[in-house]
């Protein structure tokens, strides 16, 4: 199934959410102040968030100046053009180290889908006959090592692990060391899922960040922000909160096939200029995949792209 059909799936709550509210208040013709506050108000309730709105309203101001609107499709399709370039304008592919090790450091909140997306990049990347090793940085949580030691058990990816409650910074240490040693082509590291506002996590994961930069030229290439599609406004703020403790380069957005807030990823992309790399529209490691903007924006208005 194209990444286009199950982002539609994925998105479908959203999409009909939209299309409903939308279809409710849509009259054929040029578009009308008092109809302009009213999508102001639907795109808002999808969390497409308020910079984004703004922009897509005043584009459609300016735009129903010289154009009629004969069907609310027309409609959906010049909005998904609008996002389409929303996205556009901070657009950027997964890097990948020039050589060595590339490393991806993988943050978020506890229950975002951290661990499975990790899980879901080391069976993307050994399907593809590359080395993998898996960082178990996340030491706070009692579990997290061993879920993380199946994951790399069923992958084929390797683990570098230390005892509960030891230093993070040590684990990054090691595992950098180790891929180095071990010529891997990726290291996933784990990071504990730090609540935005607790400072002294936040201190830790500098930590990390600082030790992989020191061991590994260019490392950490990507600092993966997962976001739960499903949180709306809150993952704006966690978003937010975490770009100003470390320097997020993109975000991977999960449960998209069971959220009606899918909008969120436009409003991340708009206000704090945050490329959307990877997303996630079900269980299978077939339903992870590499951001599409087009695809994603098209989704989001229940359309197919031309």
């Amino acid at each position: 199934m194209s990444l286009f059909q199950r982002l539609k799936q994925g998105l479908a709550k959203t999409s009909s959410s939209i299309r409903n509210k939308i279809q409710s208040i849509f009259q054929p013709g040029a578009l009308t102040d008092e109809f302009l506050e009213e999508l102001e108000a639907v795109l808002l309730q999808a969390d497409v968030g308020v910079e984004a709105t703004a922009a897509l309203i005043d584009a459609l101001r300016d735009d129903s100046r010289n154009k009629s609107f004969e069907t609310v499709e027309d409609l959906y399709r010049m909005m998904a053009e609008k996002v389409v370039d929303i996205f556009a304008a901070v657009d950027a592919p997964l890097k990948v180290a020039d050589e060595g090790p590339t490393v991806y450091a993988m943050v978020g909140v506890n229950g975002s889908g951290k661990t499975t997306t990790i899980a879901k990049l080391a069976h993307r990347y050994t399907q593809q006959n590359k080395k993998v090793i898996l960082a178990a940085a996340d030491t706070f949580r009692a579990a997290a090592d061993d879920q993380l030691a199946v994951w790399a058990k069923r992958t084929g990816a390797d683990l570098v692990k230390h005892s509960h409650g030891s230093d993070p910074g040590a684990v990054a240490f090691d595992a950098a060391r180790a891929a180095v040693a071990r010529k891997a082509d990726l290291l996933l590291v784990d990071t504990a899922g730090r609540l935005h506002t607790k400072k002294n996590l936040m201190e830790e994961l500098k930590k990390i960040i600082r030790v992989l930069a020191r061991e590994i030229p260019g490392a950490p290439h990507e600092i993966i922000l997962v976001i739960d599609g499903t949180t709306g406004q809150n993952g704006l703020i966690q978003a937010r909160e975490f770009a100003q403790a470390v320097d997020i380069t993109g975000l991977c957005i999960t449960k998209l096939d069971g959220s009606s807030k899918g909008g969120i990823a436009v409003a991340i992309a708009s206000e704090l200029g945050i490329p959307v790399k990877l997303v996630g529209v079900g269980e299978q490691a077939e339903d992870f995949r590499d951001f599409d903007a087009r695809s994603f924006a098209y989704s989001l208005f229940g359309i197919d792209p031309d």
